[in-house]
């Protein structure tokens, strides 16, 4: 059962998905962010919680992480702006975190505060599939979805994988770590056929997306595209003045996806 805010978020075709850092400049802005992107038509917001080691990520959501913590981003204050921000948006909002801060603060203690604030979904890299039986049954109860990850090396597990996901499918698009790239050479068609075998979840692709004809493509064949690296480097270079920049970015990316609504054969 998906939570209720994702489950409804493929409902109006092809999804465009967007990741900021949460306190990147500083949480004033991050929520000022969020509710730009939902105006210019984002569909879900993931938002990253800043931390020291963040091993799945590339240089640029690196340095996303150092400015955060540098500006004394907490999970508990991030925990407060998301109660915050939920008063005036309704996009779904999920957490990118790794095991460490989850563990750290207590499951049963960080599900609840979800739950509280506001928090639909928890991505979370470095868990893998095989041990997320510490952490989903625990989310299920406060309507909290894990979202499964499927990478080009998930090979064999793909169908596994997709029949017990919820709320949808992180698809990877590349092996490596966060980034934007000026090609995918990874056959997600492919991927995208063994999950739709094997589950009617909807399956969005993630990593290495930052150009409209990318989100056209790929939203051509996956559900929804989520694109972090392209919107954190605008953040970088525009800093407190990046809103207008953000808005403009995910209006252009959420129409380029929407030229595949006609084509919704999920």
């Amino acid at each position: 059962m998906s939570n209720h805010r994702i489950a409804k978020t493929f409902d109006h075709g092809k999804a465009f998905i967007g990741f900021i850092t949460a306190g990147d400049p500083t949480l004033e802005k991050t929520e000022e962010f969020i509710t730009l992107m939902e105006r210019a038509g984002a569909d879900l917001i993931e938002l990253g919680i800043p931390f020291s080691d963040p091993i799945a990520e590339g240089p640029v959501i690196q340095r996303a992480n150092i400015r955060a913590l540098s500006q004394g981003a907490t999970t508990d204050k991030i925990f407060d702006m998301v109660a915050r921000v939920r008063k005036k948006v309704q996009v779904p909002l999920v957490f990118l975190t790794y095991v460490n801060p989850i563990f750290t603060y207590g499951i049963d203690r960080f599900c609840a505060r979800c739950q509280e604030a506001g928090i639909d979904g928890l991505i979370i890299p470095d868990l893998p599939f095989e041990e997320n039986g510490e952490v989903r049954p625990i989310a299920e109860k406060y309507d909290v979805d894990v979202i499964s990850l499927i990478a080009p090396t998930s090979e064999q597990r793909i169908g596994q994988i997709a029949r017990e996901a919820s709320g949808f499918i992180y698809t990877v698009s590349s092996l490596g770590v966060t980034g934007v790239r000026s090609e995918i050479t990874t056959d997600l068609q492919s991927m995208i056929r063994v999950i739709r075998e094997n589950t009617s979840t909807p399956a969005a692709v993630g990593f290495g997306i930052s150009e409209p004809e990318q989100a056209e493509s790929i939203s051509a064949y996956a559900d929804g595209v989520i694109v972090g690296s392209a919107i954190v480097k605008m953040i970088e270079a525009n800093g407190e003045a990046a809103g207008p920049v953000i808005e403009e970015y995910v209006r252009k990316m959420k129409a380029a996806c929407m030229k595949n609504n006609n084509d919704l054969k999920r």
